[in-house]
C-alpha cells in the first residue's frame, strides 16, 4: 500500500482517550479528511509500511483507515500503545518511526530528516523546536528558554533498540525516554513550528 523508504516503518499512535479534548480528536475533521488521515498519508509517503494504533472500540466498530498497512488496538498507556504497534512491525524493518496521529501537519521532509539521522548512525532521533514563550517555575523563578527545546514527532529509532526499550521500560512516558532509560543516546534534529499537536479544541481551530 505504501511506497516510501525501504526498511522504514512508521507506527502512528491514535489510541488515546481524548480526555483533554473531550472526544477522540484523531477522528475529527480537518478539511475534507480526518486528522488521522493526514498523519497516515504523510507516513505512507515516507515509509515502506504504516501501522495505525487505534482504540479497541474504534476497531470493533469497523473504522476505516485507508493509508495503514496494519491496524492494531492500543494499550492502557502511551508506551503500551507504542509497543503494540512496534510488535506488529515486520522483523525486516531497520528503522521504526513513532508518530502522534494528532500531529497532522508534519511534513514529508521532517520524516525524511529523522530517517536520515537514524540511517547515519543515531540510536534515537527526536525533532525539536525552540521554546518561544517565556517560562517560569511555579515558585516564580524564570527559566532560561535558550536551554529548552519542545519535542515533536515523528521520533525515529533503530528497530531493534526500540523493541528492546519499550519491552523493558513500561514506566516511560515517551518513546525517546524509553530509549534513554536503556542507555541509548538521543539525537536532536530540527523540527517544524507548524508541526502542532492537537490537544484541545482550540488547537484544532488553530490548525484549521
Amino acid at each position: 500500500m505504501t511506497s516510501g523508504a525501504k526498511g522504514v516503518w512508521c507506527v502512528v499512535v491514535a489510541a488515546g482517550s481524548g480526555s483533554r479534548f473531550g472526544t477522540h480528536k484523531q477522528f475529527e475533521s480537518l478539511g475534507s479528511q480526518r486528522v488521522i488521515d493526514h498523519s497516515l498519508r504523510t507516513a505512507a509517503e515516507a515509509c515502506e509500511g504504516v501501522v495505525a494504533v487505534l482504540p479497541a472500540a474504534a476497531i470493533a466498530e469497523g473504522i476505516v483507515v485507508p493509508d495503514a498497512d496494519l491496524v492494531v488496538a492500543g494499550g492502557d498507556t502511551r508506551t503500551a500503545s507504542s509497543q503494540a504497534g512496534t510488535d506488529s512491525v515486520p522483523d525486516s524493518a531497520e528503522v521504526i518511526l513513532v508518530h502522534d496521529a494528532a500531529r497532522p501537519l508534519a511534513s514529508p521532509e521532517l520524516f525524511a530528516r529523522v530517517v536520515s539521522a537514524v540511517r547515519a548512525g543515531a540510536d534515537a532521533v527526536v525533532p525539536v523546536v525552540p521554546v518561544v514563550d517565556s517560562i517560569r517555575h511555579v515558585n516564580g523563578s524564570v527559566v532560561d528558554r535558550d536551554e529548552l527545546r519542545a519535542v515533536q514527532t515523528p521520533q525515529g529509532f533503530r528497530a531493534a533498540l526500540l523493541r528492546e526499550a519499550l519491552a523493558s521500560t513500561p514506566e516511560a512516558t515517551d518513546d525517546a525516554q524509553a530509549a534513554e532509560l536503556t542507555g541509548a543516546a538521543v539525537q536532536m534534529v530540527d523540527g517544524e513550528p507548524t508541526n502542532v499537536k492537537i490537544t484541545t479544541p482550540a488547537d484544532l481551530l488553530f490548525v484549521r
